[in-house]
């Protein structure tokens, strides 16, 4: 039985898009913690933001990430507040592979201001959106790994990942 590898990084850094290709490619489960979270609030993340509030959201994030760790051999993509929590980062730290997926505040920024589905808590000014990157950063750091993946292609983080995946 493998770890849980989970991936983490900014809203935008392409988490589920990759996780789903792993997925994909080692036939191990995806778990992509917003989904679930969708799925139980019957609420898109963005209206959940909007009616319920961040706090309602982090507890409810809480709950189901800490419950999708308690397995083993799934890719998780968490949603990128959810490695802040203590919790939840001390579980993943202590029983699965952490990757952080890195991108530069010039690939985010757009790939955020143009979605839909981004809670609109966070489609601040670009300063305040640079800011969010370079604070989140110092905690995605303590990831157990790490790819910078501005000017890569997703085959190319995906043979990243389980280059890394294998050694482990």
């Amino acid at each position: 039985m493998k770890k849980n590898l989970v991936l983490i990084g900014m809203m935008g850094s392409g988490k589920s898009t990759i996780g789903r290709l792993l997925s994909y490619i080692t036939k191990q489960n995806l778990i992509d913690t917003d989904k679930l979270i969708e799925k139980e609030t019957k609420l898109k993340i963005n209206d959940i933001f909007q009616k319920k509030g961040e706090n309602f959201f982090r507890k409810i994030e809480e709950k189901i990430v800490l419950n999708s760790l308690n397995f083993q051999n799934n890719i998780i993509a968490i949603g990128g507040g959810a490695f802040l929590n203590y919790r939840i980062r001390e579980k993943i730290k202590n029983n699965c592979i952490s990757l952080w997926l890195k991108c530069s505040e010039q690939t985010l920024i757009p790939r955020i201001k143009n979605s839909k589905k981004r809670p609109k808590a966070y489609l601040l000014k670009e300063k305040d959106l640079i800011k969010l990157i370079n604070n989140r950063s110092k905690i995605y750091s303590k990831a157990d790994y790490k790819i910078n993946c501005d000017n890569l292609t997703k085959e190319e983080i995906i043979k990243k990942i389980l280059k890394i995946y294998e050694k482990e």
